[in-house]
């Protein structure tokens, strides 16, 4: 393809902002919208508004070649139907009138309902949707529906990039941090009601490295990924005719299992491991072939890999 000019929206949030500087990396003109937070890149063309603006939506997609969707809401009832749906049915018309020649939408693995129903094979792109209970999960899979007729009806050239759980920094080590996942926000993000003995522990402010494990003590496995592989994919996607029309699952080189994942991670740390019984859900892997057969997609980031990752970071800006 030939690309100059690229529209993004969501670009203030942590891989927004990624994006935007992998395509200004790549010469490429970038029209953000914003609504809140600025964007303070130089040479990055702004325009104020919301995405649930149809008139604004259209002045940032006029003159791009190519549209990166990112903007998205979580667990809010009041305005995840306007931010989400409203939103991408807006850009989605938008790219339409426009013609472009690509529209990249991301969307997540709650498209598919991973670790909240059984997965007796690994996730690949022709799993069924079956968003898990919550708002987020929901709206993904109606974006995704949307873009996927628009595809049909009107020709739009979509591609999904449909990612794990995204990790960078030392949010890693939020995600195994007992103190840390007492009564999460978003559903499946934490451990939920825990025992009186966990409970103590945590209004002690004793922390334990978490290991997650099911009604009858079998530790999880899930997937996740790191934004630098999410990126990689990304580059390998944007311009690129193969990826016209198609779906990737973009994940880490394996799914962990996190017992293995909570030991060695206690080592690095010092700090002991503790069982959390999590019962209900379901160990997955997601199945990431397509991606790297088609675009080549390799990506270098696995559990010990991003662990140690994490560690290094935190002990660098302890120290700051």
């Amino acid at each position: 393809m030939s690309l100059k000019t690229v529209a993004v929206f969501g670009g203030s949030g942590k891989i927004g902002r990624r994006v935007i500087q992998l395509l200004q990396g790549r010469g490429l003109n970038v029209r953000a919208l914003i609504h809140r937070t600025p964007i303070e890149l130089d040479g990055l063309y702004t325009i104020y508004g919301s995405v649930t603006d149809p008139e604004v939506v259209g002045q940032v997609v006029e003159h791009a070649d190519a549209v990166v969707h990112l903007a998205t809401m979580k667990e809010d009832p009041d305005t995840f139907f306007d931010v989400s749906i409203r939103g991408t049915f807006n850009v989605l018309e938008a790219c339409r009138e426009a013609d472009i020649q690509q529209l990249i939408l991301f969307s997540g693995d709650a498209v598919q309902g991973i670790w909240f129903y059984p997965q007796p094979i690994p996730i690949n792109e022709n799993h069924a949707k079956a968003a898990y209970p919550g708002y987020y999960a929901f709206s993904k899979v109606i974006e995704e529906t949307m873009a996927e007729q628009y595809a049909i009806q009107y020709g739009v050239p979509i591609t999904i990039l449909r990612s794990s759980w995204i990790f960078e920094k030392d949010d890693l080590l939020n995600h195994f941090s007992l103190l840390e996942n007492v009564n999460p926000a978003e559903p499946g993000h934490g451990f939920g009601e825990v025992a009186d003995d966990v409970m103590a522990l945590v209004e002690a402010g004793e922390e334990r490295i978490a290991m997650q494990v099911d009604a009858d003590g079998a530790p999880y496995h899930r997937h996740i990924v790191h934004i630098d592989d999410v990126m990689q994919a990304f580059a390998k996607m944007l311009g690129n005719p193969s990826a016209a029309g198609e779906d990737f699952n973009i994940a880490a080189p394996a799914a962990f299992e996190y017992r293995v994942a909570c030991e060695y991670l206690s080592e690095k740390l010092g700090i002991p491991v503790i069982e959390i019984a999590c019962p209900g859900y379901h160990s997955f892997e997601i199945d990431i072939s397509k991606a790297r057969s088609i675009l080549g997609y390799a990506p270098e980031n696995d559990i010990f890999t991003m662990i140690d990752r994490a560690v290094a970071y935190r002990k660098e800006h302890a120290t700051q």
